[in-house]
């Protein structure tokens, strides 16, 4: 099918007033009581650019937001966006050290945080890993932010540096109005909009850089394969934190007027009533959510449902059959991408079942993929090889960190991605293998070297191995080998339960194993392969 192109809007700020000028009363939000019109959105990221502003905010300073889904969290993006600055998502699963690691990182100005949310201290966090405040800074450990910014009606103590939000839209007052348009008009389609954590093999935290108007036209592009448009009603349970969740949802609503309905906290067992109460058009999720719509559909009104969108290297071709034939969605659509390289690949409308159910489509338009072999030579159609992707979609690179951006990033500008495909006579891409150590949890990327990082810091560890074992609720799981140091009394529990009070819990190992040793190849590193046949063995 031909595509559209993209509106020459060039920016995100320039792309939200062209909406709200043709489209103002377009309900774009909703969540519970609150809803927003296109102009309302519009007006609230104003507010918002002018408070940053205020608080010294310029071109290319990096603003953090730590918090769950919510209109708050939708407003303080937009606001990033018009005030110049470049926004970087904190995961509400971060624990302290792996913030404050983000934080450090991207050298963060601002942050915006939920304080409170689902009873946890963001910023007791923070102090914990980054201590007392230093003059007017909130965090002695992190040099560079100098303000926190609580979202919504979230409580804090007091804290040197730390205001509320009522406080920083009132400051946004001594900004005009003016002043903040031409900050946002200011904005150039190749200046920064996001920097993406993701970690990857080595361990430690990278941030993928990622331009207006790149984002523009792939999630333009994105959102017409979907066939996502005005009136679709679209819960967005991916967090925003999340590549997909800012992209695929904050950002492709705003593009194509669909509204969203951001999830601050999904509970899988409210699904069906999600749906039925909200008459939902648009839905993305895993084969385990389109299996338990099936499983309880009896005596439900789900016909609503138009669209369903996948992320899965296969899905089952009776699933689609059965939603098709027992839901009436018009279509699923099958997608493959990865934060440095934003849209890779999609299944198109007019698709059969077997290419939806065995692969994820062919590359958009402006992206191109190759297969090849060890020596970076093309492989022929059917075998199995590296994925190397290019085009347009291609991260400009990692925050400052050329020398990991160039393992990346071929000199030709081909994003090495570590994954394994293969393509069809028809192009068609199907995901073989994914990287080599990563394992998904629940539908979060976990990297073996950057949890066996974080296990490190747990008092008792001298070394530990991580690997993903298969898991029959949560897809995979972590297994952790660790070698206790000499005369410690670390046990299991004590690392599982240090674990889960400094870790994202998708990256808590459900398992742990004391080791004498780890076993190695010949070359003296860590032979996974010995593990994973262990494990084997142990399930």
């Amino acid at each position: 099918m031909d595509l559209q192109p993209v509106p020459g809007w060039g920016t995100i700020p320039r792309m939200l007033r062209d909406q709200a000028a043709k489209h103002g009363d377009v309900e774009v939000v909703v969540a519970g009581d609150t809803r927003l019109t296109l102009a309302g959105l519009a007006h609230a990221a104003g507010e918002v650019a002018r408070g940053l502003l205020a608080l010294g905010v310029a071109p290319g300073d990096r603003v953090a937001v730590w918090a769950p889904n919510t209109p708050d969290w939708v407003v303080a993006a937009y606001g990033i966006w018009d005030a110049g600055a470049i926004i970087t998502p904190l995961s509400t699963r971060f624990k302290g050290i792996e913030a404050a690691d983000l934080l450090r990182k991207v050298g963060a100005k601002v942050l915006l945080v939920a304080e409170g949310f689902m009873d946890t201290s963001y910023l007791g966090m923070l102090a914990d890993t980054c201590g007392s405040p230093e003059g007017d800074r909130p965090f002695g450990g992190l040099p560079d932010l100098k303000h926190v910014v609580v979202l919504g009606n979230g409580s804090f103590a007091g804290r040197a540096g730390v205001g509320s939000w009522q406080d920083f839209i009132t400051g946004g007052e001594a900004v005009s109005p003016e002043a903040a348009e031409e900050r946002a008009l200011s904005v150039g389609p190749d200046d920064l909009a996001e920097i993406m954590a993701t970690s990857g093999t080595t361990g430690k935290p990278k941030g993928v850089m990622l331009h207006h108007v790149q984002l523009l036209r792939g999630y333009w592009d994105w959102a017409e394969l979907v066939t996502l448009r005005e009136g679709d009603h679209y819960p967005i349970i991916a967090p925003f934190s999340h590549g997909f969740g800012i992209n695929a949802g904050l950002l492709a609503c705003v593009l194509r007027r669909a509204t969203m309905m951001p999830i601050a906290l999904f509970q899988p067992g409210e699904l069906m009533d999600l749906i039925e109460r909200n008459r939902i058009s648009v839905l993305a999720g895993a084969p385990p959510m389109f299996f338990k719509i099936l499983d309880e559909l009896d005596g439900r009104d789900v016909s609503s449902l138009r669209v369903l969108i996948c992320g899965a290297a296969a899905v089952p071709p009776e699933l689609i059959r059965r939603l098709v034939d027992r839901v009436g969605i018009e279509r699923m659509i099958n997608a493959y991408g990865l934060m440095e390289g934003t849209v890779v690949s999609m299944t198109r409308p007019e698709d059969p079942v077997e290419v939806i159910a065995g692969s994820t489509g062919r590359a958009v338009p402006g992206v191109s993929v190759r297969i090849v072999d060890d020596e970076g030579k093309d492989l022929p159609a059917g075998e199995a090889g590296e994925i190397l992707v290019g085009g347009y979609g291609v991260m400009r690179g990692y925050w400052q960190d050329p020398e990991r951006t160039a393992e990346a990033v071929d000199a030709e500008g081909w994003l090495h991605t570590g994954d394994i495909g293969t393509l069809d006579d028809d192009g068609n891409i199907s995901i073989v293998d994914r990287k080599k150590e990563m394992f998904i949890v629940s539908g979060f990327n976990a990297y073996p070297a950057e949890i066996e990082g974080l296990l490190l810091r747990c008092p008792g560890v001298a070394q530990v191995a991580v690997i993903g074992v298969p898991d029959e609720r949560l897809g995979e799981v972590g297994w952790a080998y660790v070698v206790p140091q000499p005369g410690s009394e670390v046990s299991p529990d004590t690392v599982i339960a240090w674990a889960k009070d400094n870790m994202s819990n998708y990256k808590v190992p459900r398992k742990v194993t004391l080791v004498d040793a780890l076993p190695v190849n010949v070359n003296g590193k860590i032979d996974k392969l010995v593990l994973h046949a262990r494990a084997a063995e142990e399930r």
